[in-house]
């Protein structure tokens, strides 16, 4: 299975993708996250990228591609790969199936979790964790059973992301739209666009991707 799951912050992609991991043997690759372990083991390529980072460049899309190249030649892809968060644009969309052909793995399909940009930005804007235990709340939909104390661990102080500021999540929803919401035509002119209500409950949520998937004949092993 050579999936690609697409839906702007706070989605869930990456949820979605460690369930789909553990579901069907196969490996999750967040670029994000690839790039900050090949950066730490200090390979060929993690030098190349931490050079750029640390001049103050940003990482090419030719070198992101070479990262994705080595990463699916890996036994953990044997099964195949979930593709979360990549690509971004139409050109990294572009090079990722030059890609896959010159690799000559075939693409299965791309799922988009589709949101309402209102409720998401609730959602994110909302949310905050315990500070000793980091267990998870949010101001409209989980508080905790007593103000001000943790249901966990009794803790009593609670801290929220910086990037979960709604202005800022405003901006990367922005972003998101300008940049990644048109590779969405690209793929569905190659008829691998699949949609699925990325605001269902999470359980819901992967009841319709696993509905997509075996459509398109993939099932667990």
């Amino acid at each position: 299975m050579e999936l690609i799951l697409l839906g702007p912050p706070g989605a869930g992609k990456g949820t979605q993708s460690k369930f789909l991991e553990t579901r069907y043997g196969v490996a999750q690759i967040s670029t994000g996250d690839m790039l900050r372990a090949e950066v730490k083991a200090g390979t060929p390529i993690g030098l190349e990228a931490k050079g750029i980072m640390d001049a103050g460049g940003l990482v090419s899309d030719d070198l992101i591609i070479r990262m994705i190249g080595e990463r699916i030649s890996r036994p953990d892809c044997a099964k195949g790969f979930i593709l979360d968060g990549f690509p971004r644009t139409v050109p990294q969309a572009e090079a990722l199936d030059r890609l896959l052909h010159e690799t000559a793995v075939d693409l299965d399909a791309v799922i988009e979790l589709k949101v309402d940009e209102a409720v998401l930005v609730e959602r994110i804007s909302g949310r905050f964790t315990c500070a000793k235990c980091g267990a998870g709340y949010h101001d409209t939909f989980r508080k905790p059973k007593k103000e001000g104390v943790c249901d966990t661990c009794g803790g009593t102080e609670f801290t929220r992301r910086p990037d979960d500021k709604a202005e800022t999540v405003h901006a990367r929803l922005d972003a998101y739209n300008v940049q990644t919401a048109p590779i969405l035509p690209y793929y569905q002119a190659q008829g691998r666009l699949y949609s699925v209500d990325g605001m269902a409950e999470m359980d819901e949520v992967q009841a319709q991707i696993e509905a997509v998937l075996r459509k398109i004949g993939v099932t667990a092993a």
